[in-house]
């Protein structure tokens, strides 16, 4: 499969924001994945006490997008009891604003699925055509979708500056940051159900959602995509990214500042390049991607789901992961401890930290024994 990006030079994309040199040397540290381990915790401290002196973005709001049904194995990997083989997650899209110290707006949207696109996904799929229709209808719920959130908070298409997922699993970004070539599929469709999609994608390139939009991703997925491992393809989407516009994306390595108290940091394992973001907010420092499903699992001698607390007990292990691709699972753990170092305690529950999965773990009475104990279903910040 050629990639859009194989035809110019994924090593000479530029990048956004400052870098940070913190992360630095991981590759370097001596010792296997226990010594990487605690070299993560360490730099994720030295960062946290950097990062907090930035200040903070304008505004942060959370938009629920879907709540879809996700393998419990996957989910909530090796630790759950339930017998429920499957759990729901919903899927929210992060809106953060801040101002440049020259005084210019920036705009970034952090999970900004397009949600009838993502059904494409060969694991999704495949999942659909074995559910029957009215079962599909009561374990899917559409709440929202990108643009219509973002009219009502007043924010035109071509005010967004940034895109950025923790990972490429499922998305589809053609119509977001428009084609070199004709899309025959998508003739006469539009994310919003409207019939239009920026060009109409049948005779011609497909015009962009987002003008002025760039995608933030880490520099070593997009390598990854162009040769995809088969633990790897059921997730993935690479078709959609033959025609996109190359120029659309902004590769980034390790650690980023991307405004004040916005953050990308490197968080490789749920996928090669994973990428968590990080900000600080009125009520500390937070930590967003889909390493875990839950904030529990960053604290399970906590949680109440069963199995959670007795398995880490059992096994010594202070964190649940997200595994559904297990391409690095010591890294993936690895990571989620650097990301569980960043975060602050809730304020609304002590125990629980401000991690804030990107799909997180959603009560559903289809799923016995998968109820969170805790949710933050939102982040305001303002």
């Amino acid at each position: 499969m050629r990639l859009a990006w194989q035809d110019t030079d994924v090593l000479d994309m530029p990048a956004p924001g400052t870098p940070v040199p913190t992360f630095d040397g991981l590759d370097e540290v001596p010792g296997g994945y226990g010594a990487k381990l605690e070299w993560a915790r360490s730099r994720a401290e030295a960062f946290r006490m950097e990062f907090v002196s930035t200040g903070t973005p304008d505004t942060v709001t959370t938009h629920d997008l879907v709540t879809l049904p996700y393998p419990t194995k996957f989910g909530l990997f090796r630790a759950s009891r339930a017998v429920a083989p499957f759990l729901s997650i919903t899927n929210r899209m992060l809106v953060i604003r801040w101002t440049e110290s020259d005084g210019r707006r920036r705009v970034l949207l952090f999970e900004p699925s397009d949600v009838p696109l993502g059904r494409n996904t060969p694991y999704f799929a495949a999942l659909a055509r074995r559910t029957p229709a009215p079962l599909r209808s009561l374990m899917v719920t559409e709440h929202g979708t990108v643009q219509g959130h973002l009219a009502r908070l007043g924010i035109a298409p071509e005010d967004v500056d940034y895109l950025m997922f923790d990972h490429l699993h499922t998305q589809d970004l053609r119509r977001w940051i428009g084609t070199t070539a004709a899309q025959p599929d998508l003739a006469g469709t539009g994310p919003d159900g409207d019939g239009k999609s920026g060009g109409d994608g049948g005779d011609g390139p497909l015009d962009p959602v987002f003008p002025n939009a760039r995608v933030v991703v880490q520099r070593r997925e997009l390598l990854a995509m162009s040769r995809l491992h088969p633990l790897q393809r059921p997730w993935y989407q690479p078709e959609s990214y033959r025609d996109v516009r190359p120029e659309a994306f902004l590769a980034v390595d390790g650690a980023r500042l991307l405004g004040p108290g916005v953050a990308v940091v490197a968080t490789p394992g749920h996928v090669y390049g994973n990428q968590t973001l990080v900000l600080n907010t009125s009520t500390g420092v937070w930590t967003s991607s889909e390493n875990a499903i839950a904030a529990e699992c960053l604290t399970p001698e906590h949680s109440r789901l069963p199995g959670l607390a007795r398995w880490s007990r059992a096994w010594g292990q202070e964190v649940v992961l997200n595994a559904n691709t297990i391409e690095t699972t010591a890294e993936q753990y690895n990571s989620l401890v650097l990301e569980k170092t960043l975060a602050d305690r809730s304020q609304a529950d002590p125990r629980f930290l401000q991690f804030f999965p990107s799909s997180e773990l959603t009560a559903s009475w289809a799923n016995p024994g998968t109820a969170p104990t805790f949710t933050h279903k939102a982040i305001t910040h303002r």
